[in-house]
């Protein structure tokens, strides 16, 4: 199983050193990738429309770009793996995030893996004019954009919302093509990425509630024609619950479940500076058995 961190968005702050220093403290330390959320806005919570946004990010939640922060770390490492945990995609110009994309694998050696989901934050759709209403039907067309253009030199598309006319991104990635997953727990996500992704997020409370959907993802690949077992599995951990011991049973569970990857996440755990989240990972790298 991969061992990866979450990278500390809300807590890290904007010094490029301490940014820096953070990345390259992680890959020394051997974990396998670094995995960044995405906002491009955050809602002021009280709306004049009264809609109450009940979630842990507002308008005072910093996030810094992931292509922009992968850019900056794609030169300043050798070998960890850049994630997107996930790129919220239909709020999102898709032939736009294909050269994106592209570039960052480029300068990264081939290194991205990128995660895509719906989001849930329509302000931020309002705001870069995308349709919030259909972005899970929107997605499933964008993947397919986004594999054309990244596979082939000339590229002609018409579909229900993406037209491309003897066209294409130059250069290519070094994968061809980048491997594409997606998170989620609902219905017709776990659908969506049996047929279409390479890799899965799980978004969960309770181990409990694993088997019965992996159950179903495997179903479902089943009937796409797929093999289960090549739609890979990346786990959350946190040190912000209990301690050493309980790190790695929960580790261990989700290794018994059949999780190919595993990301640690040091945010709400207290903790102060830059410094205080790589030492995290280190305690946690020590409990784990990390090599």
């Amino acid at each position: 199983m991969h061992v990866g961190v979450v990278f500390p968005e809300t807590e890290i702050g904007n010094d490029p050193i301490a940014i820096r220093d953070y990345a390259q403290a992680v890959e020394q330390m051997g974990y396998s990738h670094i995995a960044v959320y995405d906002h491009v806005l955050g809602a002021y919570p009280k709306r004049p429309d009264g809609k109450q946004y009940p979630y842990s990010y507002t308008h005072e939640s910093p996030f810094h770009e992931p292509f922009v922060l992968y850019g900056y770390l794609a030169g300043l490492t050798q070998k960890i793996g850049l994630v997107t945990g996930v790129l919220v995609l239909p709020q999102r110009q898709t032939a736009l995030v294909a050269k994106q994309a592209a570039a960052l694998d480029i300068l990264s050696g081939g290194r991205l893996r990128l995660g895509v989901g719906i989001g849930w934050n329509d302000v931020e759709y309002e705001a870069l004019g995308e349709n919030f209403r259909d972005r899970g039907r929107r997605i499933e067309e964008q993947i397919e954009v986004l594999r054309a253009l990244w596979t082939q030199d000339v590229v002609t598309y018409e579909g229900e919302w993406h037209k491309i006319t003897l066209a294409g991104i130059n250069p290519l990635p070094v994968q061809r093509p980048i491997p594409v997953w997606m998170g989620g727990m609902a219905e017709p996500v776990i659908r969506r990425i049996a047929r279409l992704a390479d890799g899965w997020f799980p978004q969960i409370r309770s181990l409990e509630e694993v088997p019965a959907v992996l159950a179903k993802l495997k179903s479902y690949a089943g009937e796409a024609g797929r093999d289960p077992k090549a739609i890979g599995i990346e786990a959350r951990g946190t040190v912000a619950r209990g301690g050493p011991e309980d790190w790695a049973t929960a580790m261990e569970a989700w290794r018994e479940i059949g999780a190919t990857h595993y990301a640690v996440n040091t945010v709400g755990a207290g903790l102060q500076s830059p410094g205080d989240h790589i030492e995290a990972l280190r305690r946690f790298k020590d409990a784990v058995g990390l090599d």
